[in-house]
């Protein structure tokens, strides 16, 4: 979950490692820290704890020139956020600087195996990695070889950067695991590492993926590349399209209102191309199934985490009802634990924005090694899920740099919707019918969520006269049970309010007792099957003296009077009304967290990607 960014070159590299860093920052802001190789002293160091502007400050008109030079920002895993624990880390003589992202779970282990003699700089399980190789460096050992012994002997899934401090213009980079990915940017005439795509894009747009057990010996003019037993890998060199231009706030005051207006493009580019309309059929690249393939499934289980997670649980309400397959959604963090009975005849739907999800990898190996076919529904190109997957479906949603996703999970569920009726149409089990009017619906979806977007401001007034309260229930049926728990968790990521997200039918099984005028529910009540079990539910609340704010189908007025506030949806099939209430669950969450002056795009204690278990 931490940042990683580094550079050689002959550019001068404090720079070009701050702009990084500031690219980095939502993946993990308790410190930030750089390392430079310089003259004399050989490594100059500096570490600040809080947001990166904080290292910016404390450096600013005082960095030594370097060309060469390593960042990191932090997401605090083993030791508070401190300074002491702050990296870049080195080793006791300072023969190596290493950022770090990830965990060792041996680390106590190996700091045994160094001696009672070494002492520790830090509480960080990084640092003994940085013993480690200062070790081997300083019995003359080669630079590569020396990190590649660390890590060998490291157990657990991370990324690493090393910086010798004897060689300038050298960089070494590791990858040991499924966690924590590691991009190599070609530049002319020099060669940066990041941790995420978007921190090279201002740079350069040929980049080249580290895959797990792989290292990379860095200069200036050249990488070359080695695999866990030393032996050379030969790479290819990718072309990125994305912009850095993407990667701006434009004309919002944050990313995250960025990315919630982005939301129309962003489900109009996951049906470009896929949702045809002569005839009304649906048709995906990547899909690792043919008709015989998928005649032979006898059961799809999707997997991911939070959000990822919620989107897989309205997919699994399209699976079932479009291809008439048994459909289970996982927890990916539970999901190996419980040993999953699993067989090739079990189309395993994973489901992860970025792609290096810690523990959604680690599912995804569980499905690989019972030799289930997979599906990945990602973001990133060139992420590890998709390396390990059979087949992807690319979201195409473009950065998403607000810790609390939006965009993605709109264009999450429209992916599973595109997927369920493909993999309908290849088992003989959609009516054509039904596949015609699922298709025309859809192809409404980008107007439908722009109308909902015009919903700020109402949604933004009912923001302001909630945002004291301390609890909140959301309660949905079927489809928006999901978004009920959606609304929850971004009410909890962005405004820390304690909410609770519940099935409505659970309400009078305990959730009921909470009610009364202090605690608020968000009732998404839309006009279908159990829209009058969601009146009565609404009733109860009322009699308990719960306020209620209601979500409701375009040009229902029949709560009107019942409810304090009624937030009326534009018009949708009801199949596809979870891209749709997602939205003002979503601004209701915004705005409630800017009425609290909470840091709406770096929630406190949270990251983006969640690279360790």
């Amino acid at each position: 979950m931490c940042g990683i960014i580094a550079y050689t070159g002959e550019r001068s590299a404090g720079p070009i490692l701050l702009d990084g860093l500031r690219h980095l920052e939502y993946r993990g802001y308790d410190s930030a820290g750089i390392a430079l190789q310089v003259e004399g002293p050989g490594l100059h160091v500096e570490r600040a704890t809080g947001k990166i502007e904080g290292l910016v400050r404390r450096v600013e008109g005082r960095l030594p020139e370097a060309t060469s030079g390593v960042g990191h920002t932090r997401w605090a895993t083993h030791g508070e956020p401190s300074e002491r624990n702050a990296h870049p880390l080195t080793d006791p003589e300072r023969r190596v600087a290493l950022v770090h992202n990830g965990i060792v779970e041996n680390h106590e282990e190996l700091r045994a195996a160094l001696g009672d003699g070494q002492t520790f700089a830090s509480d960080t399980d990084t640092e003994v990695l940085a013993h480690l190789i200062g070790r081997e460096l300083a019995r003359g050992v080669d630079a590569l070889e020396a990190v590649r012994c660390a890590v060998g002997r490291a157990r657990g899934a991370f990324s690493l950067v090393a910086m010798p401090r004897d060689e300038p213009g050298r960089l070494i980079a590791a990858r040991v695991g499924h966690a924590g990915g590691i991009v190599v940017g070609h530049g002319e005439g020099e060669r940066l590492l990041a941790s995420d795509l978007g921190a090279l894009l201002p740079h350069t747009r040929r980049v080249t993926f580290l895959e797990p057990g792989e290292l990379a010996d860095v200069r200036a003019e050249r990488v070359c590349y080695v695999d866990s037993a030393g032996a050379a890998v030969e790479k290819a060199v990718e072309e990125q399209a994305v912009s850095a231009v993407a990667l701006g706030k434009g004309r919002h005051r944050h990313f995250l209102a960025k990315e919630l207006h982005e939301q129309p493009d962003a489900v109009l580019d996951v049906l470009r191309g896929r949702y045809l309309s002569d005839p009304f059929r649906v048709e995906l690249e990547g899909f690792p199934l043919d008709e015989e393939g998928a005649r032979a499934l006898r059961r799809v289980v999707l997997v991911g985490m939070g959000t990822s997670l919620l989107a897989c649980s309205v997919g699994r309400h399209y699976v079932e009802r479009f291809a008439r397959l048994p459909a289970e959604v996982d927890n990916a963090s539970e999901f190996r634990y419980r040993r999953p009975v699993l067989d090739p005849g079990t189309l395993v739907i994973s489901v992860s924005q970025s792609g290096e999800t810690a523990d959604t990898l680690a599912a995804m190996e569980e499905a690989r090694a019972a030799g289930c076919p997979q599906l990945t529904v990602c973001n990133t190109p060139g992420a590890q899920a998709t390396r390990v997957a059979d087949g992807t479906v690319f979201l195409r949603a473009g950065p998403e740099i607000s810790v609390a996703s939006t965009k993605c999970l709109t264009s999450s569920i429209t992916a599973l919707h595109a997927i369920a009726l493909h993999l309908g149409r290849l088992t003989g089990r959609l009516p054509e019918e039904l596949a015609a009017e699922q298709v025309r619906a859809a192809l409404h979806l980008p107007a439908a969520v722009g109308e909902a977007l015009e919903l700020e401001p109402q949604v933004a007034g009912i923001a302001e006269r909630y945002a004291r309260f301390q609890n909140f229930l959301f309660l949905g049926r079927g489809l928006s049970y999901p978004m009920a728990m959606e609304g929850a968790l971004k009410l909890k990521e962005l405004a820390y309010i304690h909410a609770e997200g519940y099935p409505a039918g659970e309400m009078k099984h305990g959730p009921i007792a909470l009610v009364d005028e202090s605690v608020p529910t968000v009732a998404i009540a839309l006009r279908d099957e159990v829209f009058e079990k969601m009146r009565s539910n609404i009733e109860q609340l009322r009699a308990r003296r719960g306020p209620v704010i209601a979500v409701v189908s375009h040009g229902d007025r029949s709560l009107d009077g019942v409810v304090e506030e009624l937030v009326e949806l534009p018009a949708v099939h009801p199949l596809l009304s979870p891209v749709v209430s997602a939205v003002p669950l979503q601004l209701l969450a915004y705005h409630i967290a800017l009425e609290r002056g909470a840091d709406v795009d770096q929630p406190r204690n949270l990251a983006k990607t969640v690279t360790v278990e």
